[in-house]
C-alpha cells in the first residue's frame, strides 16, 4: 500500500513539474517550412462581400522544435486579407512556436472592393510571409473580385431595415419581410454586370420587370423577387452553346460564388408571383439553390395566363421547385430536378399544360416525403376545395428516387381534371384509388410505367437521355411538332423522345 502511494505521488509530482515548465528550447526557423499549398485561391467574391474562410497548413518536418520569428501579410496594414494563426486574429505575428513533426493552421479571409483588384484581370493579390531576408518564405493569396449592381432595402435613422408586405394570411395578418420597391430606372436588368439583391425586390403594381439574355442575378439569404398584383415579370433568355456556361440564359442563384456553395439548397428565398399578377413570361431561365424556386399565386383567375414558362430549369430547391396555387400555367421544355419535398406542386386547383417536361426528383440531402409531382385541389384541412379545370401532361417524364413519384389528392364533390398522354410515370405501389387506374383512358393514354428513363447523371441534375432509353420515340408526334425544338435547340419532329431533351444519335 505504501509502495503504491509513493509511486502515485511521484507521478503527480512529475505531472505538476511538466505542466509548469516554461523553459522549452526553440530553434529559429531556417526557411525549411513546408505548406499544404503554395497559393491560397479564395475563389470569386463580389465587391465588398466577405469571402468564406480558407485554410493553410504549415508543417515542421524536422526533428527540432522551432520558432517562426514573424508571420505577416506582405501588404501589411493596407492588406484586405485577414489572418487567424492558432486562434489569434491579426496581420502580424511574432515568435510562433512549432514543435518537431507538428503543424500549424492559418485561416484566411478577405473583403475587398473592385478598386483593390488588378484593373485588367480583376485579381486581388497578397502573400503570407514567413520570416524574412535569407529565410523568407511566401504563400501567395489570390482572389477574383466581381463588380456588381447591389439592390437593397433602405435603412432608417434608428437602423431598421425597410420592409414590404409579402403576403396576407387568411386571418388578415400581414407577412412582412425586409424588402423594397424597384424604382422605374431599375426595371430593366441587363447582362453588363451581375445583380446582387438583399431582401425582396418588389416590382410595383402596373409595372414590368424585364431581364435580358445573359443576365446573372444573385440573392442574399432570405431574399428574392416579388411580383405584385397587376405587375409582371418578363425574362428573355436565349439558348446557349455551352451547357455549363449558359452564356445566353438568365441565371438566378445565391450570392456565395465559392465552389463549395455550388449545390447547397436553400441559399435564398423565392421568385414570388402575387395573386393578381398575370402575363408573366419566362424563357431560358435557370434557378438553383432557392427555398422555393417559383411560387405562383393565381387566385382562381383561370381566364388569363398567370405564367408562361419555357426552356427553363429549376433544381436544388430546399422545399419545392415550382409551386402553383390556383394558377394558370402554360409550359414547354421544362426541367424540374431535385427538391427537398416536391418538384412540381400544382396546389389548390388551377389550369395547367405541361408539354415535354422532365420532372425528376433525385434529392440526395436526406429523406424526402413528397413526390416529384403532386396535384391537389383542397386545403390541408379539406375544409374547402378549388377547381382543377385542367392538368395536361404530354410527352413528359415524371420520375425520381422514391417508389411513387405521382401524388393525386382530390377533394370531395369537386372538379379534378387531369390527363397524361405519352408520359413515363413512376408509381410502383398498388392502389385501389381510382385516380391511379392507369387503364382509364379519360386520364391516361399510352403511358409507360416504371421503366428506367436512363438519365445521364440524375443525382447531379443531368437529365440528358442515354441512347438505350425506352423514352426514345415514345412521344406523340403531333405534340412534338407543336414544340419542334428541345430545350437545347435540337429537332424532335421525327422520332420524339419524352421529356425536355431529345436524344441525338452520333453517326
Amino acid at each position: 500500500m505504501h509502495k503504491t502511494f509513493c509511486i502515485f505521488s511521484a507521478l503527480v509530482l512529475l505531472l505538476l513539474f511538466s505542466s509548469c515548465r516554461t523553459d522549452f528550447d526553440y530553434t529559429k526557423s531556417n526557411g525549411s517550412l513546408e505548406f499544404s499549398k503554395d497559393t491560397v485561391f479564395l475563389d470569386t467574391i463580389f465587391s465588398n462581400i466577405g469571402s468564406s474562410t480558407y485554410t493553410l497548413k504549415v508543417y515542421n518536418r524536422s526533428s527540432t522544435d522551432i520558432s517562426i520569428p514573424t508571420i505577416q501579410l506582405k501588404n501589411g496594414e493596407d492588406s484586405k486579407y485577414r489572418l487567424n494563426v492558432d486562434g489569434e486574429a491579426g496581420q502580424l505575428f511574432r515568435d510562433i512556436p512549432l514543435f518537431a513533426k507538428d503543424s500549424l493552421y492559418i485561416f484566411v479571409e478577405t473583403t475587398a472592393d473592385i478598386s483593390d483588384a488588378d484593373a485588367k484581370e480583376f485579381l486581388h493579390t497578397d502573400a503570407i510571409q514567413f520570416d524574412k531576408e535569407n529565410h523568407l518564405q511566401e504563400v501567395q493569396l489570390v482572389t477574383l473580385i466581381k463588380d456588381a449592381i447591389f439592390l437593397f432595402p433602405a435603412r432608417s435613422l434608428n437602423g431598421q431595415r425597410e420592409t414590404i408586405v409579402l403576403d396576407i394570411k387568411e386571418s388578415g395578418e400581414e407577412i412582412r419581410v425586409e424588402g423594397f420597391e424597384l424604382g422605374l430606372d431599375q426595371l430593366n436588368f441587363t447582362k453588363d454586370k451581375p445583380y446582387v439583391i438583399y431582401g425582396y425586390a418588389a416590382v410595383p403594381e402596373g409595372k414590368t420587370l424585364t431581364i435580358e439574355a445573359g443576365t446573372r442575378v444573385h440573392f442574399h439569404r432570405d431574399s428574392g423577387i416579388l411580383i405584385k398584383e397587376n405587375a409582371s415579370l418578363h425574362i428573355n433568355g436565349r439558348s446557349s452553346e455551352d451547357r455549363d456556361l449558359l452564356e445566353n440564359e438568365v441565371v438566378f442563384e445565391g450570392d456565395r460564388l465559392e465552389p463549395n456553395y455550388a449545390d447547397v439548397p436553400g441559399q435564398w428565398g423565392s421568385i414570388w408571383i402575387s395573386k393578381g399578377s398575370i402575363h408573366n413570361k419566362i424563357d431560358y431561365l435557370t434557378i438553383k439553390n432557392a427555398t422555393v424556386g417559383i411560387l405562383v399565386h393565381g387566385g382562381n383567375n383561370l381566364e388569363e395566363t398567370t405564367l408562361t414558362l419555357k426552356n427553363s430549369q429549376i433544381y436544388n430547391s430546399e422545399n419545392v421547385n415550382l409551386w402553383s396555387k390556383s394558377a394558370k400555367i402554360r409550359s414547354e421544355n421544362l426541367v424540374l430536378g431535385a427538391a427537398g419535398n416536391i418538384s412540381l406542386y400544382c396546389n389548390l386547383g388551377g389550369d395547367y399544360s405541361f408539354t415535354h417536361a422532365t420532372i425528376a426528383n433525385y434529392w440526395k440531402y436526406g429523406f424526402r416525403s413528397g413526390a416529384a409531382l403532386q396535384l391537389d385541389n383542397s386545403t390541408l384541412s379539406g375544409n374547402s376545395t378549388s377547381t382543377l379545370a385542367r392538368a395536361d401532361f404530354k410527352n413528359c417524364i415524371i420520375y425520381g428516387s422514391n417508389p411513387n413519384e405521382l401524388n393525386l389528392i382530390k377533394g370531395e364533390n369537386s372538379t379534378f381534371n387531369f390527363y397524361f398522354e405519352n408520359c413515363l410515370l413512376k408509381f410502383k405501389n398498388n392502389s385501389e384509388n381510382d385516380l391511379y387506374n392507369f387503364g382509364n383512358t379519360a386520364h391516361y393514354d399510352n403511358v409507360l410505367l416504371n421503366l428506367d428513363p436512363e438519365f445521364e447523371s440524375p443525382t447531379q441534375n443531368n437529365f440528358l437521355i442515354k441512347e438505350n432509353s425506352s423514352t426514345i420515340g415514345a412521344g406523340n408526334l403531333v405534340t412534338a411538332q407543336s414544340v419542334p425544338l428541345d430545350i437545347l435547340g435540337n429537332d424532335r419532329t421525327k422520332n420524339p423522345t419524352l421529356g425536355a431533351y431529345e436524344v441525338i444519335f452520333m453517326n
